[in-house]
């Protein structure tokens, strides 16, 4: 056999063996995120349920769902721990404010429109938004006599039968 005929097998081994590579490495860090629980950690089961969790077996967990609402999951059934700041966010709702001084945005732009009288000149020329290349003041009767001299465009209808 030549070498031309063993290429594609060589190639598909090669690839084979990267794919596993990259499986076993996301398996290994889900595994490690799971060994990191601790009683009071945040989670996120893959049925997409938040919880916290109360204990930590081999095999199990223990978490809280709610008030007396205590479940059985296995170790297998986490999808994600969660940071304390993601998990009051996602399940109370409160925002964790990293610029607590920080400039308030308002819920309107009416305060952004407002402007102070100090800040404005009063001589100042407001700006016409009308086209550039409009007529002088002064040819204004001649191009209203120019206009009334061409013939009017109609939505289409006509005299001719």
């Amino acid at each position: 056999m030549s070498l031309v005929t063993l290429l594609p097998f060589i190639v598909l081994i090669g690839a084979m063996f990267l794919m596993t590579r990259s499986a076993k490495k996301k398996q290994q860090q889900a595994v490690d995120m799971r060994n990191q629980m601790q009683p009071g950690s945040g989670v996120r089961t893959i049925g997409g349920m938040y919880a916290t969790v109360k204990e930590v077996n081999e095999d199990t967990v223990l978490v809280d769902a709610g008030p007396g609402v205590d479940l059985l999951f296995a170790k297998n059934a986490i999808g994600a721990v969660l940071s304390d700041d993601e998990y009051n966010r996602i399940v109370h709702g409160i925002e964790h404010d990293l610029k607590a001084d920080a400039d308030v945005v308002p819920d309107d732009a009416s305060s952004l429109t407002e402007s102070d009288d100090a800040d404005t000149a009063s001589d100042e020329k407001p700006v016409d938004l009308g086209k550039k290349d409009e007529e002088p003041a002064d040819d204004v009767a001649a191009a209203e006599a120019k206009a009334d001299s061409e013939p009017k465009k109609t939505d289409g209808d006509t005299d001719a039968k």
